[in-house]
Parts: C-alpha cells; structure tokens; sequence
C-alpha cells in the first residue's frame, strides 16, 4: 500500500493544477445539486418491527381517514390575568382561530377546545388540535405559516398562544461557537506548523470536503429522505478528520523536507507514510459509522453512511488535493522546525539548534521510566469519570427539551400547567377485536383494564371503526413524557393487554409519539453490545493487520471502551444531573438521547483510532528499523505527539462548536464527542498507551509465526519505500564514483 500511495502523491503532485480542478469541479457540482434539490423537511421515527410502528400501520388499514402518521400542531390559548378562556371574547377569538385553521388544505380536522372539552379547570388554558393529511417531513410551509399566522392574529386579540407539536419545525441553530471552534483549529495549525500558509491547507481542503459531502447530502435529503441533523452530524464529523488527515500528511511532508529530500520526493513519501495511517484511521471511522447500519433503525442507519460518505472524501482529499495544493505551495511551505518570515524569520527554532529534546519526547521519557504510576493514575481517573454513567437514563428528546425561548418550549409548559405533565405526552392505545367473538366487551376490559393502573389520569371511552373491529384508546399519564415512570406505565399496559388477549383473543397495542420514543430507546439498546462486537471486531482484524501484533490492537480496543464509558459519565453528569448546565447552554436536565451510547460508540471508537494509527505506527516503524521497545515509544512520541496533540485539540474546538446548537440532540453529541476526544487523545493515547507498551516491551509486538505468514503485509511503516530510495542512493552513488 505504502508503494501505491507513494505513487499517487508524487503524481498528485506533478498533476497538481488537474488535481486541483477536479476538486473544484466536484465541489461546483455537488453545489449546484444542492441549490436545485427541494427542501427536505426533519427525519422521522419511524422503526419498523416496533409494537408502535404495527399499531401505525394498523390505524392505517383500519381508519383509512385517520391520518394516524400525520403532522399534528396543539394551538395553546392563555387568557389574560383576571380573565378565563370561557369568556365570550375569550371565546369569538378562539373560535376564529379555528375556523382559519380548519381551511387549510392539508388539514385533516381541528378540535374546538369548547367541544372537546380542552379547557383546563381553573378556565385558564385552552386547545385546539390540528390533525393534518400528511407526516411533517411532507407538510408544505404555507400550510406553516398559515399556523403561525392564526396563532399570531389570536395574540393580537389578547391572548397568550403557543404552538407546539411536530407540524412546526425550527431549524437549529448552532451559534457563534461553531465558528469560534474554526478559529480555534486555525490558531492550533498556525502554531503547530509555525507558518500561516502550511496552516491554512489542512482547513481549505476540510472545508472543501465538508463542502462536496454536505452539498450531495442537501442534494439527495429529499429523495432518501434525511433530515437537517444528517448534515449537521456530517459537518461535524467530516471537518473534524478532514483538518486531522491533512495535519498528519502535511506534518510528514515537512518532516521528510527536514530530512533533505526534494519537494516531489517528500511528497510521495508523506502520503505513503501518513497517508497508510490516514487510509486505515478512516477505514475504522467508516466501518464505525456505516455499522449503525445493523441497528436497523433507517434515521441512524442514514445518518451514519452519511457522515461515512463525507470521511470518505476526506480521505481522499487528504491522499491527492493535499500534495497537489504542497505542488503549488513550493519553497513557502518549510520544512519542520523552521517557520515563516511572518512567525519567526525563517530560522531553525532554537531548540532545533541546540539538539533540546521536545515535549513529546520528554513526556515519552518520563512515562516509560515510571509506567506503573503513570497508568494506575490513567484507569482511576477515567474510572471516576465513568461513575455517572452507572445511573444512565434514556430517552428521545420531546418539546420539553426544547429551550424556553421557542413556542414549542412555551406550548409544553402552558399545556403542563393547565392539564398536568402527561398531557404532553399521551398513549394511544389501539385494541384489535377482529379474531374476538366479544369486540365491544373487548374494548370495555382493555378501558377499564388501563383505568386500574397506576400513574393514570384519564382513560377515555373507546372509539371504534366503522367495521366494529378495532378501536382507540387514549391514555393521560400523571408523568411527563420522557419520565421512567410514563416509560413503566407503557410496559404495564402492554403486560395487561398479554392477559387480555388470552381471554378475549383481542389483541392491544400501545402507540403514539412517547411509546414510539420508547420503543426505539430500547431497540438500542438491544443492539448496542451486538453493534460494539461488530465494530470493535472488525477494527480489531484490521489493526492486526496495520500493528501485526496482537496485544497492541487488544490494547487499543480497551482503552477505548475506558474513555468511551468515561465520555457517558460526563454526558450523564452534565445533561442528566445538571452539573455545569448553565455553562454548557442546557435549559432542561433529563434523560440522556438514547441514539447517544451507540452513536458515541461508532464515532469515538473510529475517532480514538486515528490516534492510535497515527502514533502507534511511528512506534512500530522505529522498532521495526532496530530500536528497542522503549526506545520505539520515545522515538514514536518525538515525531508525533505534537501533530496528535493539535489534531486532538482541533477535533475538540470543532465538536465543542456545536455545543451552542439550539437542537438538544446536536448540542448532546457534540460536547459528548468533545469530551470523548479528550479522554481518548490526552488520557489513553498520551497516557495509557505508551505505559502499557513500555511495561510489555517486545512482547507487544509479538504475532505467531503462522498467522504472520497468513496476514497480508500492507506495510504501512513504508518499508518498500525505504527500501527503494536505499536502492536509488546506491545507484546514485555507484554512478558518481
């Protein structure tokens, strides 16, 4: 591999003006799809194989009229203090109100509050629900505007009205913070490289990938249905590696210049050398993400060969883009330890000068001589860290996540303060009598059934179809949606519907927006350890191949799941618990997103192992040429840790910028993924890593005989290309004598 990559840069290289073109091109191309594409609206829950999405389906073939999947809206009216809801003018506006939205042509039906007796007790709080025709990913934004227009003319009159549920959609937002976490990676590259030219490179070809990746994102979201968070999440992911993959090839292309060999040369060789790790680090990135796959949850499965597919450009980009653009740098890209006229005046740093060893090779030093101390001091404080994690709680994010400043938020609260905390979240339960010789009987045991349950308020009468063999139920619990307690509730319906079915041969189903939460919640977690077998797995196979040695990858994979579960505990500690809330932006504390322990599973595992490729194979390439296995460390940790450091660094700044999102999901992933990256780069790379390597010495390079003979070497360490320039100076040497 390291041959063919070698061969690729220098021609990148040569080609750098048609490289540079082709890029362009993709880029203007991806554009212009995203510009013609229609407006893709927000991906929907829906799970197949789930009881809630089999109660959906069913309401379909039994109430054709229902739109059981359609958008619905809850217009919330206050009156003003002193004044109730059933006051005459209270009650003209409200009654307006209706009439305009019931004109829509996507509307289905609207509830009078008056006579679906949606006024709160005290008279302070009313409701109409507006049930449309088609999903919320379909809903036209007239249909929109003619909400928020109703709803605003009723404010006009006097009253206090929010809207919230499904059919009203906000696009997030992610703040000033998102670009403040750019301009971090900037100053971090600027320093690293001590030139603002070599800097701006690994950014200009991040952005141009994220640019290509999101772009065909936008331009395929209608047609394969993806919502705003897949591009979101992939921007995240794919500027994070982008920058990363960049500095690693660009790093290595200075360090051979340092080592006297011309431009082309050194270009080639960087990306045989750094470019193997960055083809395996992506290669365990895209199988993290693409492996959500066996999840079978369609929104995950799409976010995930999404956010697979913009990696995938990145590292491409990094392989050809990255030394054409070198190609056109020339001599202003310098070699390592000079900087730029503008930084320092083009001078050889002192430490340089005076042959002072550097922090990493300090830092390698001081861990292989006390490796014990140093990994005990590592494993506690992660395991401190993973405490929270015990006390995990899920769920999907509703309304009440929302901040306070939305309508949504308002509408949530209104309705809780008015009705009590369930009404946000209310069951349907759906009883098919059409195998029971007793239908109505079935229908009044299921009603009177639920109503002996605890944590509920309000059973209404079942509501048959017009064939008499199956009904609806709706269930108040005293509980918020997102609560244990609704969740325990759902399980002890669908207990008591296991007996009832065995009497009357009727069979019930629990469905609606908070069963379905509940119902994906646990499909996760069922997947969860089968996913991680799967990722953790194959990635395993492959770092066999990339280390050949079987400890080294059993290492990588453990210290993985330290930081990965040390990440969940802060998750836990900061959305669950509360601490630091107000700092992290956090409005309202309460279950964690229950995508957010697989997600993080995929993504940090395919993140940590970057790291792990890019340090490690320096180690092995220096044991490899002769070192001892300390040596292979400290050796490891001269050339990389101050390329890793800032990689970690710039991957931080730029999942810590999403953290000022509006969108509850959004701002979870991006401080969990945050947080992960420094436990798993400062902790487990810079820390565990090379006191564990320096406890087993040769033995962590160690592969039985047989399957070396059986692995393909793919010579990452660039062997071949070592060998073929000792050959070239031979020859040389020979012609010259």
């Amino acid at each position: 591999m390291a041959t063919f990559l070698y061969k690729l840069g220098r021609l990148a290289f040569r080609r750098r003006h048609f490289v540079a073109l082709i890029w362009v091109a993709l880029l203007t191309l991806a554009g212009v799809g995203a510009a013609s594409a229609p407006t893709a609206g927000t991906t929907s829950f829906s799970i197949p194989g789930t009881e809630a999405q089999k109660a959906f389906d069913l309401l379909e073939e039994r109430f054709p009229g229902m739109s059981a999947d359609g958008a619905t809206a809850r217009v919330v009216f206050k009156a003003p203090a002193g004044e109730k809801m059933t006051d005459a003018g209270n009650k003209a506006t409200v009654k307006e109100t209706v009439r305009e939205l019931s004109d829509g042509s996507e509307v289905a039906a609207v509830a009078d509050p008056y006579a679906a007796k949606a006024v709160s007790e005290d008279g302070a709080i009313a409701y109409a629900q507006v049930t449309y025709k088609v999903s919320g990913m379909e809903l036209a934004d007239s249909s929109r505007e003619a909400l928020e227009e109703a709803a605003q003319e009723a404010r006009e009159a006097g009253l206090t009205v929010e809207v919230g549920g499904d059919a009203l959609q906000t696009t997030p937002e992610t703040g000033s913070t998102e670009i403040i976490g750019i301009a971090v990676a900037a100053v971090v590259l600027v320093i690293t490289f001590g030139s603002l030219l070599a800097a701006g490179l690994p950014l200009l070809t991040a952005i141009i990938g994220v640019g290509i990746g999101v772009a065909t994102i936008t331009a395929l979201a209608s047609t394969l249905d993806l919502g705003s968070t897949t591009s979101t999440l992939a921007t995240m992911i794919g500027l994070a590696v982008g920058i990363d993959y960049a500095l690693f090839i660009v790093s290595r292309y200075r360090a051979e210049l340092a080592e006297g060999r011309e431009r082309e040369e050194a270009a080639g060789r960087a990306v045989g050398t750094a470019g193997s790790a960055v083809v395996f680090a992506g290669l365990t990135v895209v199988i993290a993400l693409v492996g959500l796959a066996v999840v079978n949850i369609p929104m995950l499965t799409k976010m995930g060969v999404a956010a697979a597919g913009t990696v995938a450009i990145a590292v491409l980009i990094a392989l050809t883009m990255i030394p054409a653009l070198l190609g056109h740098a020339g001599r202003k890209v310098r070699p390592a330890g000079e900087k730029s006229k503008l930084l320092g005046g083009g001078r050889a740093s002192a430490a340089r000068e005076q042959g002072r060893p550097n922090m990493g090779t300090r830092w390698a030093s001081f861990v292989v001589r006390r490796p014990v101390a140093v990994l005990l001091l590592g494993v506690l404080g992660l395991g401190a860290a993973a405490v929270p994690a015990t006390s995990l709680e899920l769920g999907l994010p509703d309304d009440g996540s929302q901040p306070t400043s939305t309508t949504q938020r308002r509408a949530y609260d209104l309705l809780s303060d008015g009705f009590g905390p369930g009404f946000n979240g209310p069951l349907m339960i759906v009883v098919d009598a059409k195998s029971s010789d007793d239908a109505e009987g079935a229908f009044g045991e299921v009603a009177d059934e639920i109503k002996g349950l605890e944590n509920v308020v309000t059973v209404t009468p079942p509501a048959p179809n017009k064939a008499g063999d199956t009904a609806t139920i709706t269930v108040i619990p005293d509980s918020k949606p997102s609560s244990v307690t609704t969740e325990e509730l759902v399980h002890s319906i669908r207990d008591a519907g296991t007996g009832i079915k065995a009497v009357t041969d009727a069979e019930v189903l629990v469905t609606g927006a908070t069963a379905m939460n509940i119902d994906v919640s646990q499909k996760l977690n069922d997947a969860l350890v089968p996913y991680l077998i799967l990722v953790v797995g194959l990635a395993f196979l492959l770092l066999i191949v990339v280390f050949r040695s079987i400890l080294v990858p059993l290492k990588a994979a453990l210290g993985f799941l330290l930081s990965v579960m040390a990440a969940l505990g802060a998750v836990v500690a900061v959305f669950q618990w509360g601490w630091l809330a107000g700092l992290m932006g956090v409005e309202e504390t309460g279950p964690v997103m229950s995508m957010m322990p697989i997600f993080m599973v995929g993504v940090v595992f395919g993140l940590a192992m970057d790291y792990e490729v890019f340090l490690v194979t320096r180690m092995r390439e220096a044991y490899v040429h002769g070192e001892k296995p300390s040596q292979a460390v400290v050796t490891g940790f001269r050339h990389g840790a101050r390329v890793v450091t800032a990689a970690a660094v710039i991957m931080m700044a730029v999942f810590a910028g999403f953290i000022g999102s509006s969108e509850a999901m959004v701002k979870m992933i991006g401080f969990g993924l945050a947080i992960a990256v420094f436990f798993d780069a400062f902790v487990v790379r810079m820390a565990i890593v090379p006191a564990v390597l320096a406890l087993l010495g040769k033995r962590a390079w160690w592969l039985p005989k047989w399957l070396d003979r059986a692995l393909p070497n793919v010579d990452v360490e660039g062997e071949g290309l070592r060998t073929k320039t000792d050959r070239d100076d031979e020859d040389r040497e020979l012609v010259h004598a």
